[in-house]
């Protein structure tokens, strides 16, 4: 309408989030809940068997990429201590860094509407995984380090995921992510608000081709808000669906960190993040043209 101004409401849109947010919370503890307790029975012996097969070609990135379907980013920490700790190889490294989703799989698991969604992306992540991790073992012919017996205690002290019981881990992953949801849907409905949502949409299409490489350099902020952030996105039609998985494909969550960390050769984890970039541009813009 010609002349129309557009009106900012700050209070309905507070009060519509915190709607919102309380209602995904029953949601969010019960997924946690059921990861947690999947993490904890499973976890250790998927770390013993990875430490083992890891430097396979064969078996080191699909049994990396089935480790990191599994949600949280504790297994991409436990991952990067493992390959600093030259016990397994790059390409099951990167395997277990691409199938990672940090946060994604439980707020899909909150949001009801969008649960035909996470077999979709599992099994597309999985793939990505599983392909590219083989592909770059087969390529760098390097890997004759001895091999240890790994500990998952040992390598997964940097997230602090076994120091309490599940119902506590489970409660603690809910309201910190809540908190997150909370705020980021604040700040993403203040500027919906004073810009509008149409235009603010327009401007997420506007990347055009280039959408998945803008999710994927945000993918690698080494924090679960990024992974937040992108779910957050594609829930509410800003991203594609092929953009979302290049933003999830780069998010290893704080494994990034570890390994700048605890890997010495810092040349080795530039190309692996670089590798890590590159791999989920490339994976979300051919599920882009796809779908």
């Amino acid at each position: 309408m010609p002349g129309h101004v557009h009106e900012f409401a700050p209070l309905p849109i507070i009060t519509g989030v915190l709607i919102e947010t309380a209602k995904l919370l029953p949601f969010l503890f019960l997924a946690f809940l059921l990861m947690e307790y999947i993490e904890k029975k499973a976890g250790a012996k998927f770390i013993s068997a990875l430490s083992k097969t890891g430097k396979l070609t064969a078996a080191g990135p699909p049994l990396g990429g089935l480790l990191g379907i599994l949600p949280q980013c504790g297994f991409s920490v436990a991952a990067a201590n493992l390959f600093a700790g030259k016990l397994i190889s790059v390409g099951t490294l990167i395997a277990v860094f691409l199938a990672t989703s940090d946060e994604a799989i439980p707020i899909l698991l909150a949001n009801p509407e969008h649960l035909g969604d996470i077999w979709v992306l599992i099994l597309t992540k999985l793939v990505i995984a599983v392909f590219f991790g083989i592909i770059i073992d087969l390529l760098v012919k390097r890997f004759s380090r001895k091999a240890e017996t790994a500990n998952f205690d040992d390598f997964c002290h940097d997230c602090g995921c076994h120091e309490h019981g599940v119902l506590y881990s489970a409660l603690k992953h809910t309201l910190g992510i809540t908190v997150f949801i909370l705020v980021l849907n604040l700040a993403l409905g203040f500027v919906v608000g004073a810009v509008g949502e149409e235009r603010f949409f327009r401007f997420l299409e506007s990347f055009g081709v280039f959408q998945p490489a803008a999710a994927a350099l945000v993918g690698l902020i080494p924090n679960c808000a990024a992974s937040v952030l992108i779910t957050e996105l594609y829930i509410e039609g800003g991203l594609t669906f092929g953009s979302a998985v290049a933003g999830l494909c780069s998010g290893a969550g704080v494994g990034i960190l570890v390994l700048f960390r605890t890997n010495k050769d810092i040349k080795e984890n530039i190309l692996i993040v670089g590798l890590l970039y590159v791999i989920a541009v490339l994976s979300g813009s051919l599920v882009n043209l796809i779908l």
